[in-house]
């Protein structure tokens, strides 16, 4: 799809649209997740609940049916935002959200925490504020070589078997840290950032 300087904003609006209501859907790794090849990312959205469910809605009827946001983002607000939009169709829409950093009690940042007892903690605010019973993806929120890996592996299974989540997978930027999860548990998803000016994704995670 090609446009230029020329082309009428609602003339491209409208072949955008089109092109999105034939959207492809693909079986999320060894998942039962069919997911849309195009995500929303929820990271963006603002501080506004009703702007934030236009937009939500919009992507849904656009074909779009799967949305990221962690309990990091805007200090839980983005995961009830979500929540917000989505009562009432949560049938229609797989959520994924992340794990693992902590906020400082006084808000000045946030520290990285996967120990399996506040995984437990996070998970159930999560549910509070997404206004669901079950998470479709709970993924780690980074990772590093040290951590108990193998405790987190076991708190992700654990959740699994309760029902409060359906699969489980990792978002993190080491290579070496993914092919640890790779190797030693059943996750399903890999997420990673991908640009020219960082190409760590290109090192192997798979051990093949």
């Amino acid at each position: 799809m090609l446009f230029t300087k020329d082309t009428p904003v609602r003339f491209a609006l409208n072949a955008i649209k089109t092109e999105l209501r034939a959207m492809n859907y693909q079986e999320l790794g060894r998942s039962l997740l069919k997911i849309s090849e195009i995500g929303f990312g929820c990271m963006s959205l603002g501080n506004d609940h009703a702007q934030n469910a236009r937009l939500l809605h919009q992507a849904v009827e656009m074909g779009i049916n799967f949305f990221d946001t962690a309990d990091l983002y805007q200090k839980g607000f983005n995961e009830e935002t979500v929540g917000k939009a989505f009562a009432g169709m949560r049938d229609r829409v797989i959520i994924t959200t992340k794990v693992g950093n902590r906020w400082r009690a006084d808000g000045s940042g946030f520290d990285w925490d996967p120990r399996p007892e506040y995984i437990l903690q996070s998970v159930e605010g999560s549910l509070r504020r997404l206004q669901t019973d079950y998470i479709d993806l709970y993924q780690l929120h980074g990772g590093t070589i040290d951590d108990p890996i193998d405790d987190i592996i076991n708190v992700f299974e654990l959740l699994k078997k309760q029902g409060k989540i359906r699969h489980y997978g990792i978002s993190s930027i080491r290579p070496n840290v993914i092919r640890e999860y790779v190797k030693r548990s059943h996750i399903v998803s890999v997420m990673m950032q991908y640009s020219l000016l960082d190409r760590r994704p290109e090192e192997p995670v798979c051990p093949c």
